[in-house]
C-alpha cells in the first residue's frame, strides 16, 4: 500500500508556473493536483493523451475547444487528446482540483 498526504506533496516545476504536487504516475496514469490562487489560470494548451479533472474545492471556469462551463466541488470534466484546454480560477477563493492523464503521457504537453 502506498499512501500519499495531498496537501503535503512536493511541488512540482510545471509550464503554467502555479502550484502542482504529483501524487501518482506509472507507466499507465499520471496524477496530480493543482491549486490555482485567485486569478491563476493555467495557460491554454493540448494534452498527446486524455485528461480528466475532478474538482475538489473551489470553483472556476474550464474551457475545451469552443466550450465554457463554471465548474465546482465534486464535478469531474473529460478533456480529451489534442483538444486545447485551460482552467481558470475568477474566484475569490482557492480553487484545487486533480488531473488525471492516462495513459501517463510519453510526449511532451504544448502550450499555446
Amino acid at each position: 500500500m502506498h499512501i500519499v498526504k495531498a496537501l503535503t506533496a512536493p511541488e512540482s516545476p510545471n509550464l503554467h508556473g502555479v502550484s502542482a504536487r504529483g501524487l501518482h504516475g506509472t507507466e499507465h496514469v499520471q496524477v496530480s493536483m493543482v491549486t490555482l490562487q485567485p486569478g491563476e489560470s493555467l495557460k491554454l494548451h493540448v494534452t498527446p493523451v486524455d485528461v480528466f479533472f475532478y474538482v475538489l474545492a473551489g470553483r472556476g471556469s474550464v474551457e475545451i475547444g469552443d466550450e465554457r462551463e463554471e465548474v465546482s466541488r465534486d464535478m469531474l470534466i473529460v478533456s480529451p487528446a489534442r483538444i486545447p484546454h485551460r482552467l481558470l480560477n475568477e474566484s475569490d477563493a482557492e480553487f484545487r482540483f486533480l488531473v488525471v492523464k492516462t495513459p501517463r503521457p510519453t510526449k511532451v504537453t504544448k502550450i499555446l
